[in-house]
């Protein structure tokens, strides 16, 4: 009998890898370049150039913010990649699927600096972050049930990651109703959930 495309394309792990890494690296890169330093014009004293440099915050809040959600995802994404056995075609398109969510991260991330104090804007930057994570679960979902990873049957480990990604979407959904009511206690909420996951304090570890 012989063999389809299908079970031969997207099998090689290291090359979803290095697709990954770039994309990301692309993406982090985008997000510094909406930081404009003040025009030399504009600016005649210390004083006029403090006042420029505050009216910045909203853009360096919003790209602190991505960087370090690029980063968690980043993480995420090579963990279950480190826990593969094997990879298949659809398994490869399910994470092409999340890059390509990554993607959008400095759209989004551009949007919600220009209008911080719009709601509109907060929601599709929130939207963003859920459809990485849902994105994110539903590969490694398919990879357990593929027998792709490297646990067989899927164990504590395979647990490990589904529940790190709904917890963390659930803190999301936290700052997601709370930028409901003022988009700026969203952003400010979100950066603390990200610090936590960052720094991975020992309670978040134990649990």
């Amino acid at each position: 009998m012989p063999t389809s495309y299908n079970a031969i394309a997207g099998t090689e792990l290291g090359r979803v890898c290095a697709l990954s890494d770039g994309i990301f690296a692309i993406a982090m890169t985008l997000l510094v370049l909406d930081i404009h330093a003040p025009e030399a014009a504009d600016i005649h004293s210390e004083a006029e150039l403090a006042a420029a440099l505050i009216k910045l915050a909203p853009t360096a809040a919003t790209w602190l913010m991505s960087l370090i959600t690029l980063g968690i995802f980043w993480l995420g994404q090579q963990t279950q990649l480190s826990r593969l056995a094997g990879m298949n075609r659809n398994l490869a398109w399910l994470h092409f699927l999340f890059l390509a969510v990554v993607t959008a991260f400095p759209f989004s991330t551009r949007l919600l600096g220009s209008f911080f104090d719009y709601r509109l804007a907060f929601l599709i930057y929130y939207a963003n972050i859920l459809l990485a994570g849902v994105s994110l679960y539903i590969a490694w979902t398919y990879a357990e049930r593929a027998g792709l990873t490297d646990e067989k049957p899927p164990g504590e480990k395979a647990a490990a990651i589904r529940r790190r990604i709904v917890r963390a979407q659930g803190l999301y959904a936290v700052g997601g109703l709370a930028g409901l009511m003022s988009p700026p206690l969203g952003v400010a909420l979100i950066i603390l959930i990200q610090v936590n996951y960052a720094l991975a304090p020992r309670w978040t570890n134990r649990s």
